[in-house]
């Protein structure tokens, strides 16, 4: 069973139909190695799929359900993001952290122009967009 941060009230649904519950599934299924941060593949397994994921997920998943991207600062100065639509706040990737708790207040904004700044992310980024499209129904 998913744990990840707003797992209990990601119930918004876009234009699929599908909850933030449900593309976690399908995500789970697509997240690699490969999706992973360069930086953390090192602490990537089949059983800390959401390590690294975070940017490239949140942004996913701002593609569908709109709203804004977010990020957690953190003690090495990069940021993890997240996910706000509404009053609906819910992180796929904050199973990586175990038992730490982020704190998703007063955290500024991301924006995609920033992050894939970086050829590599942006690249991960759509790797991981195609391989979820694929298991999509077509749109409404």
């Amino acid at each position: 069973m998913p744990h990840f941060f707003g797992w209990d009230t990601a119930t918004i649904r876009d234009r699929y139909g599908l909850t933030p519950r449900e593309y976690y599934d399908r995500l789970s299924a697509i997240w690699c190695a490969d999706t992973c941060a360069p930086r953390m593949r090192d602490r990537w397994t089949p059983d800390n799929k959401t390590c690294g994921q975070c940017s490239i997920t949140a942004f996913l998943m701002q593609d569908l359900f709109g709203g804004r991207v977010y990020g957690v600062p953190l003690e090495d100065g990069n940021y993890h993001c997240f996910n706000v639509v509404g009053d609906c706040v819910f992180d796929l990737t904050s199973e990586q952290f175990g038992d730490r708790t982020l704190s998703y207040v007063d955290c500024p904004e991301q924006f995609r122009e920033v992050h894939f700044a970086k050829e590599e992310k942006r690249k991960r980024y759509e790797y991981l967009r195609a391989k979820l499209l694929e298991t999509l129904p077509t749109a409404p």
